[in-house]
């Protein structure tokens, strides 16, 4: 069963941090890149940052990039994404995701399994 579990999600002020982490299932860990996506709302689901299988790539949108590293532990079938410096338009609900690894920027990603999303709240 494929299954893809968000954790980390919460409130909290502007400027301060989280970290997210996904857990997932070995079949599915193992062979994809893992990511993340997030939808405010009223918007579209948009890409905020991505790794690759073997962790050597990364890819983040320019909105989050030098703030939120992402890292994948393989030992543990677990992503993270730390959230630095958090400003209240990134506030959201995020979702974990697997697939083959993205090109270019990572912008056009089209992952193959979802998780069912975090909120994230970020005050002002």
């Amino acid at each position: 069963q494929v299954q893809l579990v968000e954790s980390g999600g919460g409130l909290v002020q502007a400027g301060g941090s989280l970290r997210l982490s996904c857990a997932a299932s070995r079949s599915i860990f193992v062979s994809n890149a893992m990511g993340w996506f997030r939808q405010a709302p009223g918007k579209e689901r948009e890409f905020v940052s991505a790794v690759s299988w073997s962790g050597s790539s990364t890819y983040y949108a320019d909105s989050v990039k030098g703030r939120f590293p992402i890292s994948r532990d393989n030992a543990k079938n677990t992503v993270y994404l730390q959230m630095n410096s958090l400003k209240p338009e990134d506030t959201a609900v995020y979702y974990c995701a697997a697939g083959r690894t993205p090109s270019g920027s990572g912008s056009n990603w089209r992952p193959s399994y979802w998780g069912q999303g975090t909120q994230v709240t970020v005050s002002s």
